[in-house]
C-alpha cells in the first residue's frame, strides 16, 4: 500500500545516511505510519529518481536540500512538477533556509520550511492532507523544544549500521560567531538530556554499532557533559569503538585531558577547526582563539594520546594573503596533526561573511558550492592554485598512502632557503597539475610515479632512498606488486609483505596510525 508522504534527499554518497531525514521521520507522530523515508545519491540520474518517487504515488514529497545536492534537487523538482504538477513538494534544509525567496527552487516548489522542521513538517502535512493548506510558501517557526524531540536512532537499519556512517548528537547550536560558518546564526546551545541520550547510545551499541560520528558543533563546550560522554564510551572501549568529535582547539582542561589519555590509540578522532593562524584575520571574521592554548593542546594530543587529529584550515578569508596563509599552514603542520583539511572559503547562504565583500573585494561563484574566486589579497590565479594544492594535499598527505614519502618531503622542505612545507608542497602541486590536469580519478600508481618524478628529477633525492620510501608506501596493501619503474636495483622481490595492523579503524585513520618506517635523506 502506498503512503501519502515521502521523505527524501540526495546524499553525497551511499556511505552517508541522512541524519536530518531520520529526525523528521522520528517526529512525524500519528503520520509516521503514513510516511516513507527514501534516500538517493547525487550520482543517480534525475529521471530515474523522479520515476522511483512517482512509483510510490505520494501526495506530499519532503526534500532535504544541502549545498552538495541543490543542483540535482532543483533538476529533480523541475521534472516532478512538469510530470506531476499536483504533487506537493516541501523543501527544507540549510541551503533553502536563508535567502529563500531569491532561489529558483523556491519558486518551483510548493512550500519551504526554514530552520529546524521536526514539528513544522508534520503540522504542514496534516494541514495539507486535511485540505487546509497554508497560503504562504515560506514557513518559519520557532526552534523546537529539544526535550520534546524524539530520538531518531532506532531508524538506522541493520544495513545502515554495517555499511554507513552513524551520526549522533548530544547538543545543537554553537556559541561562537565565526562569520564564515552557518553556526554563527545560532542563538543558543541546546543540549539533550544526557542520561536519555546515553541510553540511546547503549541501544546502538547493543545493535553492534562500532563507529559513532558526533555532529555537535562544539563537543568540548560543556566539560562535565563531554567528560560523562567519554567515560560512557571508555567503559565499553573493549568493543573496538571509533568515536569522532568536533572540538574547538583552545579548550581542553586537565579533567578532559586525563580521560582522553585513557583511550587506546585510534579510538578517538578529533576534528579541530583552527581555520586561520592569523590573529588579524581571526578578528576580521569574529573568531575568538587563544593560539598559545591551541599549540599547547595540539602538543598534548600528539605527544600524550593516541587521538587521530584532523585539523581544518581555510584559504581565502578576508585579510589573508598567500604569504600569511603559508605561514599559518607551516605553523599548523609543525604541530603534526595527522590530517590538515585545506578548505577554500565558501559563502554559505545566510552567513555574515558577506559584510566584507566590498572592503576586501570578495568575489564568489554564483552557483554551489559558492567558492571564493578572488579577494583583495589573493588573485583568481592564486585561489585556483590553492584549490589544486588542496586536492593534491588530500591525495598525498591526508590519505595516509605516502607516510614515508611525506617524511622525505618534510626533510626537503627544511633544506629550502626559507624552510617551508607549504612551499615544498606548492612546488609538488605544480608538478602534479602538469602531469594530471584533470585532478580527479588519478590512480594510486600514477600518484606514486608523479611523487617519484618530483623527488628524483625535481628535488634530486637519491634514487635508492626515493625508491625505498615509495615501495614501502605502495605496498602497505600486501597484494600490490612493486611497480616496474621502482624495481631497478632494489634487490627485492616484486612484493614486500607489510603486516602492520591496528584496531578496527576506518582505513584512512589506520594508515596514519600505523608504525613508521625509518626512511631519511642523508645529511650532506
Amino acid at each position: 500500500m502506498h503512503k501519502p508522504i515521502v521523505l527524501a534527499t540526495l546524499n553525497s554518497s551511499y556511505f552517508h545516511a541522512s541524519f536530518g531525514l531520520r529526525y523528521l521521520y522520528a517526529n512525524m507522530g500519528e503520520l509516521q505510519a503514513h510516511t516513507e523515508l527514501v534516500e538517493y545519491t547525487i550520482a543517480q540520474k534525475s529521471h530515474d529518481l523522479a520515476e522511483d518517487i512517482l512509483s510510490r504515488k505520494p501526495k506530499i514529497l519532503g526534500l532535504g536540500v544541502y549545498i552538495w545536492n541543490i543542483r540535482e534537487t532543483y533538476e529533480l523538482v523541475s521534472i516532478l512538477k512538469r510530470v506531476q504538477p499536483n504533487l506537493v513538494i516541501v523543501l527544507g534544509g540549510p541551503e533553502v533556509s536563508y535567502e529563500t525567496e531569491t532561489q529558483s527552487i523556491f519558486q518551483k516548489s510548493d512550500y519551504t520550511i526554514c530552520g529546524e522542521a521536526e514539528f513544522l513538517f508534520p503540522e504542514l502535512c496534516k494541514n495539507i492532507l486535511n485540505h487546509s493548506p497554508p497560503s504562504q510558501k515560506k514557513i518559519i517557526g520557532s526552534l523546537p523544544e529539544i526535550s520534546k524531540l524524539k530520538f531518531p536512532y532506532e531508524y538506522y537499519s541493520n544495513a545502515d549500521i554495517t555499511t554507513r556512517v552513524v551520526y549522533v548528537e548530544a547538543s545543537r547550536g554553537c556559541p561562537y560567531k565565526c562569520e564564515f560558518c552557518l553556526s554563527s546564526l545560532d542563538t543558543s546551545v541546546r543540549s539533550f538530556d544526557l542520561d536519555l541520550f546515553l541510553g540511546e547510545m547503549q541501544k546502538l551499541l547493543d545493535r553492534g554499532v562500532k563507529q559513532f560520528k558526533f555532529v555537535d558543533r562544539t563537543f568540548n563546550l560543556s566539560i562535565p557533559k563531554s567528560r560523562k560522554i567519554l567515560e560512557f564510551f571508555l567503559a565499553k572501549i573493549d568493543l573496538g569503538l571509533f568515536l569522532h568529535f568536533e572540538l574547538v582547539p583552545d579548550r581542553l582542561p586537565e579533567e578532559l585531558k586525563e580521560i582522553i589519555k585513557q583511550f587506546p590509540k585510534g579510538a578517538l578522532q578529533f576534528e579541530i577547526g583552527v581555520q586561520t593562524w592569523s590573529p588579524k584575520v581571526a578578528r576580521i571574521v569574529s573568531r575568538r582563539q587563544d593560539y598559545t592554548k591551541v599549540i599547547q593542546n595540539f602538543e598534548f594530543l600528539v605527544r600524550e594520546t593516541g587521538v587521530h587529529i584532523h585539523s581544518d584550515l581555510i584559504a581565502g578569508l578576508p585579510g589573508e594573503d598567500l604569504e600569511s596563509f603559508g605561514i599559518g599552514f607551516d605553523a599548523l603542520a609543525a604541530l603534526e596533526p595527522h590530517e590538515i583539511q585545506l578548505g577554500i572559503l565558501k559563502r554559505l547562504k545566510g552567513t555574515p561573511i558577506i559584510r566584507h565583500d566590498q572592503e576586501w573585494e570578495m568575489l564568489y561563484q554564483e552557483h554551489p558550492p559558492y567558492q571564493i574566486l578572488k579577494t583583495k589579497e589573493m588573485s583568481f590565479e592564486i585561489v585556483l592554485k590553492l584549490t589544486r594544492m588542496a586536492k593534491f594535499w588530500d591525495l598525498i598527505a591526508n590519505s595516509g598512502n605516502f607516510k614515508n614519502s611525506m617524511k622525505l618531503l618534510k626533510e626537503l622542505s627544511q633544506k629550502r632557503e626559507k624552510p617551508s612545507l607549504f612551499w615544498e608542497f606548492w612546488q609538488l602541486s605544480d608538478l602534479f597539475n602538469r602531469r594530471h590536469p584533470q585532478r580527479y580519478g588519478i590512480s594510486l600508481l600514477n600518484q606514486v610515479e608523479s611523487v617519484w618524478v618530483y623527488l628524483v628529477e625535481e628535488r634530486g633525492v637519491e634514487k635508492q632512498i626515493a625508491r625505498l620510501a615509495l615501495i614501502l608506501d605502495y605496498t602497505q596493501n600486501p597484494s600490490r606488486d612493486i611497480p616496474i619503474f621502482l624495481r631497478e636495483d632494489t634487490g627485492t622481490d616484486s612484493k614486500i609483505i607489510q603486516t602492520k595492523k591496528s584496531r578496527s579503524l576506518p582505513l584512512r585513520q589506520a594508515r596514519h596510525l600505523s608504525s613508521e618506517i625509518n626512511v631519511t635523506i642523508p645529511a650532506n
